[in-house]
């Protein structure tokens, strides 16, 4: 149907893929103008999500939450509201219906109701009665509309009672959703709802939640107040971004998260030069709406964004992809040449990002994660992170980021405690409400032996994001918990976290409880590929017990070590140390020094090594990594 037509007030004209109401037109895409013009011709049925999706996106594989987007952006031009809808109404577990009255504007009938299945003779007659009620219906709603246009003998405050705007003082952006079916458009969603959490962190008037945190949202079914109560806020902001060649558009809506009531909607477009400032924008207006005090420093803060070479993005994002799908290739066996491979690419982007646009940021402050990598660390690349850090901070100062990854590579690469203080200092100075620059900075509090320093900074981080959990780790495996009673730990180990079972075997064999650890070691190296390791702990369990099967696996992980390097040292280090075979534990130690393993850096605060510390070499290891003894 391409023929213009009504509903309610608003004319649709799909042609054109605007909706027009007084004189203002809203463009929308062409899929969403689609889904608008089926639920139209089926006014006043139940469309099933199905048929939408087999009529708007023929042959393609989309999720429902395509459709879901669509349906709610559509709401949004039309000033619906979901859950008292008078347009578009959602009928749980089957699909949409459009309740408003829909009118061709040239005579030619828009509803054809047999196309719908099982449509009926009664149930034609059902919908010319529905037509009818409709129209005085329609004629009532025109009266009540005349009265409150007018305000009529001033009753139209009491016919339609404005509600008082809520404040708003801390709030949640949930992760933007993306209209592509790309996948690598959606780590540039991602990197959009990263961008407008950094900027609206900048305003020390308001609490927001960190991109940790929210990160488990995406693509969440709860419901928003629910969310709210989790995280504690007032306010939540969701959306969508769509890209359309050289062109961005992000719609944005703010919700009173604890009423879930709609205060705030509004869509941006820019050219994906102007993307910084298109992101800056969006901060600006949603602080602008909830009327929080933003002060002069802040407001140059936000306004400061510059253009950007659309290339430099591209390559960037890119980049992310490649980094993340690296990542998941760790500590899995067999897996180093795919893991290389997303290296090799991640660093061809990063390359050509830098090339396209040699000021853009995020391409410098990338390189870290090509060093950093939780089982062998990427040394070969470690000059060229270290100069592209410092190139990110000379570029610009106030790069929370950028500061913060330059503090983790001088504390774990460099060795260099002082120098790492400054940058975590730098980070919370340019941005004092980052609950992520202060969780580090209690990081590496602790790590030096400053506790008192360390409980005061974890204290902070904790009241800037109450819902996440900043209890200090004393390393990527451990946190201080009793073993067992680690809530976030065991969540993880229930979804079947690999790296998560491994901190538990790790706590075990700390706790002597070698049974539970040989478990949980058996279950966490089934699920790397590691089933060589699994059959010589099931063999030596049952030939001499659990402590004696770990002694038996450490020999075989031993010999497989002497012509393989993809083994972590750290698994060696530590489970040599829990066996109190100390000649063993500082062997494999001293391989973790040399590849500036993480595991280093939590020498002073991690209790795996206490089997170890009354050992001189442990005394001399300490100060040759500058850690205070």
């Amino acid at each position: 149907m391409n023929s213009d037509f009504r509903v309610g007030p608003w004319l649709v004209q799909p042609s054109l893929n605007t909706i027009s109401q007084n004189g203002t037109s809203n463009r929308i895409e062409s899929k969403m103008m689609e889904v608008l013009v089926c639920l139209a011709e089926h006014t006043g049925e139940v469309v099933p999500k199905e048929k939408l999706l087999q009529v708007v996106w023929p042959g393609t594989f989309v999720s429902d939450d395509v459709l879901k987007r669509s349906v709610s952006e559509l709401r949004r031009v039309f000033g619906d509201d979901a859950h008292e809808s008078r347009i578009i109404e959602t009928i749980p577990k089957r699909g949409y219906r459009l309740v408003a009255s829909v009118h061709p504007t040239n005579g030619v009938p828009l509803v054809r109701p047999t196309e719908l299945p099982g449509a009926t003779e009664s149930d034609m007659r059902r919908r010319s009665r529905l037509g009818v009620v409709g129209g005085v219906l329609g004629l009532i709603a025109l009266t009540v509309a005349c009265v409150v246009a007018f305000n009529v003998a001033g009753i139209r405050g009491w016919l339609l009672p404005s509600l008082p705007t809520p404040s708003i003082h801390s709030l949640a952006v949930l992760p933007l959703a993306s209209l592509s079916n790309d996948p690598i458009q959606e780590y540039f969603a991602d990197g959009v709802t990263d961008a407008l959490i950094t900027d609206l962190a900048q305003i020390s008037a308001l609490k927001i939640i960190s991109r940790t945190t929210v990160m488990r949202y995406k693509k969440t079914d709860k419901p928003l107040p629910l969310i709210a109560r989790e995280l504690n806020v007032d306010g939540i902001i969701e959306g969508t971004v769509q890209r359309s060649g050289d062109r961005v558009r992000i719609t944005a809506q703010l919700i009173y998260g604890p009423a879930d009531r709609h205060l705030w909607a509004q869509s941006f477009e820019r050219d994906m030069k102007d993307m910084l400032v298109l992101q800056s924008t969006v901060a600006s207006e949603i602080a602008d709406e909830i009327q929080i005090k933003v002060s002069p420093e802040e407001q140059v803060r936000l306004k400061k964004a510059r253009h950007i070479n659309p290339k430099a993005l591209d390559a960037f994002v890119k980049a992310r992809f490649h980094l993340d799908r690296a990542d998941k290739f760790e500590f899995y066996k067999d897996k180093d040449l795919a893991e290389q491979e997303e290296i090799h690419n991640a660093v061809s982007y990063l390359d050509r990002a830098m090339q396209e646009d040699p000021s853009y940021i995020p391409a410098y402050v990338a390189h870290f994660d090509l060093v950093n990598a939780a089982n062998i660390s990427r040394l070969e690349f470690l000059p060229k992170a270290e100069a592209a850090l410092m190139k990110a901070v000379e570029l610009d100062e106030t790069s929370v980021e950028a500061h913060l990854a330059l503090a983790r590579l001088l504390m774990q690469y460099e060795y260099d405690w002082s120098g790492a203080e400054r940058e975590f200092r730098s980070a919370i100075q340019r941005n004092p409400n980052s609950a992520k620059a202060h969780a580090q900075y209690t990081d590496y509090l602790g790590n030096v032996g400053r506790i008192t320093d360390s409980r005061k900074e974890r204290e902070l981080a904790q009241t800037l994001d109450p819902a996440h959990d900043y209890r200090p780790c004393l390393s990527p495996l451990r946190c201080d918990y009793p073993v067992d009673q680690h809530q976030g730990i065991l969540d993880l180990i229930a979804s079947g976290d690999p790296f998560a079972i491994s901190g538990q075997a790790k706590d075990y064999a700390i706790a002597g409880r070698y049974r539970e650890s040989v478990d949980m070691w058996e279950r966490c190296l089934s699920m790397y590929g590691w089933h060589d390791f699994v059959r010589v702990l099931k063999r030596a369990d049952a030939k001499g017990g659990p402590k004696f099967a770990m002694r038996e696996w450490m020999r075989a992980a031993e010999e497989y070590s002497r012509s393989h390097d993809n083994f972590p040292v750290f698994v060696m280090a530590f489970t040599y140390a829990s066996l109190g075979d100390k000649d063993h534990a500082f062997e494999w130690l001293e391989k973790a020094v040399a590849q500036r393993n993480w595991c280093i850096i939590y020498l002073k605060v991690d209790d795996v090594w206490d089997p170890l510390r009354s050992d001189a070499r442990f005394t001399n290891l300490m100060q040759r990594v500058g850690l205070p003894q």
